[in-house]
């Protein structure tokens, strides 16, 4: 039973008659007529009653009317379904998250604006570190990954640049220089720098160790903590002082202080990362969706929709409900 034969057969029963069929298909009546036989002589029973003005369905007829009728629906679904994914419309994306990333207002901003223009596209956040997002993306388990900067890790993976964010200085409240609203890095040379593995932002820790050595030191390297929001706490508790990308100082702690950073400044870009020679259309609309965000807002028109509240609240609440899948936080 070939497809064609079921689309000429609903024709000439929605039509009731095979001369007015051939004209809505835009075809001569002669072969209609041939492949609806065929399809009669295929299933073993008429499927029409041959009036003098036309045709009407027999029993056997009705039956397979209801059942072809559902079999072209379904075709034309697909179809349909299929130039949406070619343009990227619908379908689904798994989009890793550095976890200092989040409280960067544009990145609300990014998932907000391509789930606007791609309403069909199911957005499935997650947060992890660098490094393990990026392992992430070479094994598959995401689609891309808005990361800080980090060395080449695989020619598999492609990185675009959106944002450079420059660093902050973070103090207890108790220290002497908590009241200086700039303080140079060499002000702050004999206390204990809290940082993170190098091995999980290999660029952005050489950043930082480059510019206190520009400063005229080298640090004294402390405790590690594997994420921001972990150093800033551990910095209230008293083990040293750290460096944090400008955003995070939406993370109100009333343990801390922060500061920006006179002369040379350590700067954490912000990239998106995708696996090379990547073909989808809903991967490379995402990217070119983070790199037109990062312009506007570079250029003053994203405005920072979390400022003023709680930091951790906000970069949940904002990107959650960006997305139409569910986000997994680490």
């Amino acid at each position: 039973m070939e497809f064609r034969h079921l689309k000429y057969f609903v024709t000439v029963a929605e039509e009731r008659h095979f001369t007015r069929a051939a004209e809505r298909l835009g075809m001569a009546q002669p072969p209609i007529s041939q492949q609806v036989q065929k399809l009669e002589h295929e299933v073993g029973t008429p499927l029409f009653r041959r009036l003098t003005r036309g045709v009407e369905l027999t029993d056997a007829g009705r039956v397979l009317y209801e059942d072809a009728r559902k079999i072209l629906d379904l075709v034309e679904q697909a179809r349909c379904r299929v130039k949406s994914a070619a343009r990227g419309l619908t379908g689904s994306i798994r989009v890793g998250l550095a976890s200092s990333v989040t409280f960067h207002p544009v990145i609300p901003e990014v998932v907000r604006a391509y789930r606007e223009s791609h309403p069909q596209v199911t957005i499935s956040p997650s947060e992890s570190n660098i490094s393990a997002l990026v392992d992430d993306l070479i094994q598959e388990r995401i689609d891309v990954a808005i990361i800080r900067q980090t060395s080449p890790v695989s020619e598999r993976v492609k990185i675009a640049p959106l944002l450079d964010e420059r660093m902050l200085l973070v103090l207890p409240p108790t220290h002497r220089l908590a009241d200086s609203a700039r303080i140079g890095l060499a002000d702050v040379a004999q206390e204990r720098l809290i940082l993170f593995p190098r091995s999980i932002a290999p660029v952005l820790y050489d950043d930082v160790i480059s510019a206190c050595q520009c400063a005229g030191f080298s640090p004294q390297l402390g405790q590690e903590s594997t994420q921001v929001a972990s150093a800033v706490s551990m910095v209230a508790a008293g083990f040293g002082v750290t460096v944090v990308p400008h955003s995070i100082q939406q993370l109100h702690h009333s343990g801390v202080t922060y500061h920006e950073i006179e002369g040379t400044q350590p700067t954490a870009q912000i990239v998106v990362a995708y696996r090379s020679g990547e073909s989808s259309k809903v991967v490379r609309d995402f990217v070119h969706t983070a790199q037109l965000e990062a312009r506007r807002y570079k250029a003053g028109e994203v405005s920072n929709r979390a400022a003023g509240s709680n930091a951790t609240d906000v970069r949940v609440r904002a990107i959650a409900s960006s997305s139409t899948g569910s986000l997994h936080l680490q």
